[in-house]
């Protein structure tokens, strides 16, 4: 009976001190770590399973690894990154103590390789300054993910791993038996920066646009931020900007000004640990408290609404402009009151949301990056005195415009030449091909076009373009290709080309039941840009910098770009595009050498509203104005004839 007493004693005095200790020691650095004499990064493979169902052709498959990263340098290393080179189709499904850089939440396809950003520890302290304590110096992010086609005998480990930090030299990757990598990274000495770093906070970083998240007012369990979103890019544009993020600590919105959740729904609170805490909250007042929100602007007709309003830079039905068309219309600012939850409950306790991401209507994509700890900014101060106000702690995200393998256009453009009849038309399937009853080829290249065939849709120009094609003695594949898809096309159009100078016309077609407002269109050239002299219906500008971009806006009363309408008999005639055209001019003395008719006088590039179009891969030859020019010579030659025999 003693004995079983003293049993008891022991299992109560050593198990509480066992559980307790084992989550704060972490797993001991490899010993390759204790030969790095800066940031050392190592990848494990721990286990894997196979995984229904059965798919020999291929198999998917569980797998967990750690990824480690180690401080051994001699300077903190802030807001670390790291990659893996993930090489089979591999989807991560989970990610302790880091979040993904480039914004998407769980489960994410990393089959390219991704970057891991540090979360909720994101700065990793040296050896000195923490005397060896591995939990401040090193970050162990457990991997939870499936991947395909690497059976169980075998390791599918990525093809490198390394530390994703500006500034850094990676040596090559050693490898340690079949499921373990190493590396080591050290400062490069030739790295410069034009940054002066204070010890706490990072200093603020460029992108095409970026995001700060301010806490202007804090209490235990709630506090005011006020989100600001930046447009620095000189053709980069948001229409409808929707803006989503991830809560990590069940925050929810109680209420905000100048923007609004697309859904105001606050169930999740109350069937949730929220509703079981805040037993006295209304609910009923509070706007969402979904874990991912997504935020819209407000109308105009709200700036100055005393509940929803008065935010400066709110309320632009989600239109952010470049700075280079109004730089005033260039920021959007919202305002939102956070709730927290336990064990947040200090005014010092502040999360700033993860996996931010953006987007708009036919508008460029964007790539965010986590919310990196940044000097707080400044206010002035509401009450009009000369003092500014801090933020009580500040975060930036940095997002730049990206275009995702395999994702389409969203507008296309045309060619056409005064020494050609024949239109050169947007790409087969340019913005994407869809799914439809009528049979029509995808690869097919697009079949040249009579002018009159721009100004209808494209499923009512096939009669049009098999008769030009048979006036001109060409073939028509069988199917015919398929349509661009494309809610915006540009034609471009060589007017003219003589010795001091040229001309274009650019016609913009709308395809599409939504209107620009405040529509822009930006083409870059490899030289003809520097000649640029007039746009005559819009207000054309080379763009500074590059000097290779003429940027076009619609001129006051035509800045506004409708959509496409009914025909005037709608049950016969078709629909009929918006539509918005202007000659440009350009001069050659600043341009020498410049040949118009052989591709100089074409962009290279082609941009409406800051989303990239898909350009044709052939200009307009030359061979029909041979043909149409020794004609109209035939005809004058005699017409010249004629008249010297009826003078004699």
């Amino acid at each position: 009976m003693s004995l079983n007493w003293v049993s008891i004693f022991i299992l109560f005095t050593t198990l509480p001190f066992t559980i307790s200790q084992s989550p704060a020691t972490p797993e001991a650095p490899a010993p390759a770590a204790n030969t790095c004499n800066g940031v050392f990064l190592s990848y494990t493979y721990n286990s894997g399973s196979k995984l229904p169902p059965d798919n020999p052709k291929h198999q998917a498959y569980r797998f967990e690894s750690t990824l480690t990263v180690l401080n051994n340098g001699l300077e903190q290393l802030k807001q670390w990154r790291a990659f893996v080179g993930f090489q089979h189709e591999e989807i991560l499904v989970s990610a302790s103590n880091a979040v993904l850089f480039d914004g998407n939440s769980f489960p994410a396809s990393v089959g390219n390789g991704t970057v891991f950003a540090g979360f909720p520890m994101s700065d990793l302290k040296t050896a000195v300054m923490t005397a060896g304590d591995l939990t401040q110096m090193q970050v162990q992010v457990k991997i939870v993910g499936t991947q395909f086609g690497v059976g169980l005998r075998d390791v599918p480990m990525p093809k490198n791993i390394s530390l994703a930090n500006d500034g850094f030299l990676c040596s090559p990757v050693t490898r340690q038996g079949k499921s373990e990598l190493h590396v080591c990274c050290t400062k490069d000495a030739n790295a410069k920066s034009n940054f002066t770093v204070d010890d706490n906070f990072l200093p603020r970083q460029s992108g095409d646009l970026t995001i700060m998240y301010d806490v202007t007012r804090t209490y235990d369990s709630n506090y005011w931020a006020q989100v600001t979103v930046a447009n620095h890019n000189p053709i980069g544009r948001l229409d409808n900007w929707k803006l989503s993020w991830d809560w990590m600590h069940d925050e929810f919105i109680y209420t905000m000004k100048g923007a609004y959740p697309y859904l105001a729904d606050s169930s999740d609170c109350i069937y949730g640990p929220q509703g079981t805490y805040y037993r006295d909250l209304d609910f009923a007042n509070v706007l969402n408290c979904e874990r991912r929100p997504t935020i819209i602007d407000l109308p105009p007709t709200k700036a100055n609404d005393t509940t929803l309003g008065l935010v400066p830079f709110c309320c632009r039905n989600g239109t952010i402009l470049p700075p280079s068309m109004d730089p005033s219309k260039s920021t959007s600012v919202f305002q939102l009151q956070v709730f927290k939850m336990p064990p947040d409950l200090n005014r010092s306790e502040l999360t700033p949301p993860q996996n931010w991401k953006i987007n708009g209507t036919l508008n460029p994509n964007y790539q965010c990056g986590p919310p990196m700890r940044v000097s707080p900014s400044h206010f002035p101060d509401p009450s009009g005195g000369p003092a500014n106000r801090t933020a009580f702690a500040s975060w930036q995200v940095v997002c730049n415009i990206t275009r995702p393998k395999g994702g389409s256009p969203k507008c296309c453009v045309s060619f056409s030449a005064y020494y050609n009849d024949s239109i050169v038309p947007c790409k087969t399937c340019a913005c994407g091909c869809k799914s439809t009853s009528q049979t029509c080829s995808t690869t097919a290249p697009a079949i040249l076009l009579p002018p009159e065939a721009l100004l209808l849709p494209f499923e009512n120009r096939s009669s049009l373009a098999r008769a030009w094609a048979d006036l001109k003695h060409r073939t028509v594949p069988n199917p015919m290709p398929c349509g661009d898809n494309c809610g915006v096309s540009i034609n471009w159009h060589l007017h003219t080309d003589y010795s001091r100078g040229w001309t274009a016309r650019v016609t913009i077609f709308n395809w599409d039941e939504t209107a620009f407002p405040d529509w822009f269109a930006a083409m870059q050239f490899d030289k003809a840009a520097p000649g640029f002299e007039a746009a005559y219906s819009f207000n054309g500008t080379v763009l500074d910098g590059g000097n290779d971009t003429v940027f076009m806006q619609g001129l006051p009363g035509l800045n506004f770009l409708v959509g496409e309408t009914d025909g005037a008999n709608p049950e016969k005639d078709p629909r009929v595009p918006g539509k918005q055209q202007s000659v440009i001019s350009f001069k050659k003395k600043d341009t020498p050498g410049i040949n118009v008719p052989l591709g100089d006088g074409f962009p290279t590039k082609v941009f409406f509203n800051g989303e990239q179009c898909s350009l044709p891969s052939i200009y307009p030859t030359s061979d029909g104005n041979t043909k149409s020019s020794a004609l109209l010579f035939s005809i004058l030659a005699a017409a010249f004839v004629l008249l010297l025999i009826q003078q004699q």
